[in-house]
This record gives structure tokens, C-alpha cells and sequence, in this order.
């Protein structure tokens, strides 16, 4: 089973309907993927957002990752966002780690994303901890 983690902080509230949009459409395609066991996003406060992906393997994550709608916004990130970064790992049981164990997987051994213009936090990786209410999150399958 592979893990995949996300956190993605919009620059502006201007991108936000756009980010908004393309973010639903690509959980909807993750959803539907081949190989894909569950998906979990979660919005949270200061324009910050996290994926939460499970796939069979890194090829169903992969063939996601190259397709459809997450293809399209992938080449938009850099610009709509000042903070990105993702974390993947393998794991036996298709239990889904929580919010928090996402975050300290994603301290431990993610790897920043490209920004164009990155916070000082982005610079540094530091990441802070998701605040999670009831309302911020949304997990399909």
C-alpha cells in the first residue's frame, strides 16, 4: 500500500475558486482510479490545504499523477502556490494515517515542492501542524 501526503498553501484568495475547482476535480479522478483505496483532503485555516491518497502501488499512483485533471493543475501549482510539499511511503495494512501522523511523516522525510514565490517557511520546510475541524475535512471512498 502506498501513502501519498500533500500540503499545499495558495499564495492569494484570488486563485482560490480555481484551486477550489481543480482540487475537487482531481480528488473525483483519484477516486476513480485504477488501483486507487481511499482519498481524504482537508482544508484548514490560512489558504492551506492537504491530500491524503491511497494507492495498490507507486504504478496506480503514478498513472494518476500523469492524467486527467491532476495533470492539467500540476503545471498551475507553482504559481497559485508559496508552500508545497508531498511525502509518499509504503505501508502493509490500508488503514489511513491520521491528520497529525500525516504531518510528522511529511517533517520527517517529505521533500519541498517548486514554488515560484516561496515563504520563508517553504524556504526553511517548516510545516506547520494541520488543525483539523470537523467541517475542513472530506474523505471519499
Amino acid at each position: 500500500m502506498l501513502v501519498a501526503i500533500t500540503r499545499l498553501r495558495i499564495r492569494s484568495w484570488r486563485v482560490a475558486p480555481a484551486f477550489a475547482v481543480q482540487a475537487l476535480r482531481s480528488a473525483r479522478q483519484a477516486k476513480a482510479a485504477s488501483g486507487n483505496v481511499g482519498v481524504a483532503l482537508l482544508a484548514e485555516a490560512h489558504r492551506t490545504f492537504w491530500t491524503l491518497t491511497m494507492w495498490i502501488d507507486e504504478n496506480a499512483m503514478r498513472a494518476f499523477m500523469r492524467a486527467g485533471a491532476h495533470r492539467r493543475v500540476m503545471g498551475k501549482l507553482a504559481d497559485w502556490c508559496d508552500e508545497a510539499a508531498v511525502v509518499h511511503w509504503t505501508q502493509e495494512a490500508p488503514i489511513a494515517p491520521s491528520w497529525e501522523q500525516a504531518w510528522q511523516r511529511l517533517q520527517r522525510e517529505g521533500r519541498p515542492s517548486r514554488v515560484d514565490r516561496p515563504t520563508p517557511a517553504h524556504a526553511n520546510f517548516q510545516i506547520a501542524a494541520p488543525r483539523v475541524s470537523r467541517f475542513g475535512e472530506l474523505r471519499l471512498k
